[in-house]
């Protein structure tokens, strides 16, 4: 296992470079304070092991860095990190964001903006596309991308080989789901009223070419696009799983843990999930739960498509680092998120946690070349490369959870009716004529 605290000096040397282009925006940390300042770093429950080794080594003579956990929720952990923020305050230094949270702060001006050459240095040619793409509101950068998540389908062998699928081609939604009916299998999803459905919902729009808001950084008077033919197509896939023998018995309170037991039992299941599952599973040889012989058996692929013949748009997430638009000391906090989301401390969590580069230098390191194959290497980093984010929208948990009160249950959704329900139900909820 890569240990954090091996490379400080090659990660103090990256951030020097940073604290540099940060010391020439004029920022300074406040003075009149006496002692060595602390940076709080509030974090998702994520590999907290490598993150606390991390806050350690990226720790200097002039501050310190040290964790703050958030609630394990996605919708929780939004709640407490702008309430602080609306609050003013001033202890919030480091935040690791959901990508969807980076363009609601930053429009509420939560965010430290980051100064030019930070900014490029934290988009440059070597951040993955779907990455970069996700700490930019507005023409400018708000963040520093650090792990990029994004879902592959993962799949037993031996139920694809006895479906007839050759999994080396890109399938479709229908096709996973008639060979795990027809095999006795399953299909594992995350369909809960939870944010992990609403990725669900606009990865299957996506895939059909369409999209479910426009005109983004109009705010409220976005445009509403989920009442479409990809729309339908979306809740078609939705509703053909939900009635299938392929559907596991939890559909409607599924989340990313609920499948990963059957996986092994029985013929097997075809599952969209994230990119731990790797790691998750290796880990479960040692412990007896599964053979070596059952892991070898575990395959993965692209992302299903929505359409056949057209591409599919993998989910992109992940964690990115913002500071603290409050702090007391901005400039010594991007010099620390500089250092948190290095390619090495990148590849520190790809190795010890599963948690994949947004880098294209730390796919291409030794430590990720031996603890994991190279075609899924190439998956991961195609998937977030080529994937699909949500939308990007100040008012993003606002959408969300107005498409998760249409949509859910699945076994209720009808291509017919709920794209277009939903739509008047968005436009309602963003006019202030309904409430969630």
């Amino acid at each position: 296992m890569t240990k954090p605290h091996a490379r400080t000096t090659a990660r103090r040397a990256g951030a020097l470079a940073a604290a540099l282009v940060v010391g020439a925006t004029g920022l300074t940390a406040c003075s009149d304070e006496s002692g060595k300042p602390t940076l709080n770093w509030y974090v998702n429950p994520d590999g907290v092991d490598t993150l606390t080794a991390l806050a350690e080594s990226c720790s200097t003579d002039d501050y310190d860095i040290e964790i703050q956990l958030l609630p394990s929720g996605a919708t929780d952990q939004r709640t407490q990190l702008a309430r602080r923020l609306a609050a003013e305050d001033s202890s919030t230094d480091l935040m690791s964001l959901d990508p969807v949270f980076v363009a609601e702060f930053a429009n509420a001006d939560w965010l430290e903006r980051l100064p030019d050459e930070a900014a490029s240095a934290a988009t440059d040619d070597d951040v993955l596309e779907g990455a970069a793409e996700t700490v930019t509101w507005d023409d400018g950068v708000y963040a520093f991308p650090q792990w990029a998540n994004t879902q592959v389908l993962w799949f037993r062998k031996s139920l694809a080989e006895a479906a007839g699928l050759d999994m080396t081609q890109p399938v479709t939604w229908e096709q996973v789901i008639d060979a795990a009916a027809d095999n006795g299998g399953t299909v594992g999803v995350q369909a809960n009223k939870y944010e992990a459905y609403v990725v669900w919902i606009n990865a299957l729009i996506q895939g059909a070419g369409g999209q479910v808001i426009s005109d983004n950084e109009a705010g409220k008077d976005a445009k509403i696009e989920i009442d479409s033919d990809a729309g339908r197509e979306a809740a078609a896939v939705i509703e053909k799983l939900a009635g299938s023998e392929a559907a596991q018995a939890d559909l409607t309170t599924s989340n990313e843990g609920t499948s990963l037991g059957q996986m092994f039992g029985g013929p097997g299941e075809f599952m969209v999930n994230w990119t731990f599952v790797y790691q998750n599973y290796k880990g479960l040889i040692e412990s007896g739960d599964i053979t070596e012989e059952e892991f070898a058996d575990l395959g993965w692929a692209r992302y299903p498509a929505t359409v056949e013949g057209e591409e599919s748009k993998p989910p992109i997430g992940g964690i990115d680092i913002g500071v603290g638009a409050y702090s007391k000391h901005p400039d010594f906090a991007l010099e620390a998120a500089a250092c948190v989301t290095s390619a090495e401390a990148q590849v520190d969590l790809a190795v010890n946690e599963g948690l994949m580069p947004s880098r294209t230098s730390a796919y291409e390191s030794p430590e990720l070349a031996e603890a994991y194959p190279a075609d899924l290497l190439d998956l991961f980093s195609q998937s977030v490369d080529s994937g699909g984010p949500r939308p990007k929208s100040a008012y993003y948990a606002t959408i969300s959870a107005a498409i998760q009160s249409v949509w859910h249950a699945p076994t209720s959704v009808d291509p017919d009716q709920t794209p277009e329900e939903s739509a008047a139900f968005l436009r309602e909820v963003l006019d202030g004529k309904a409430l969630l």
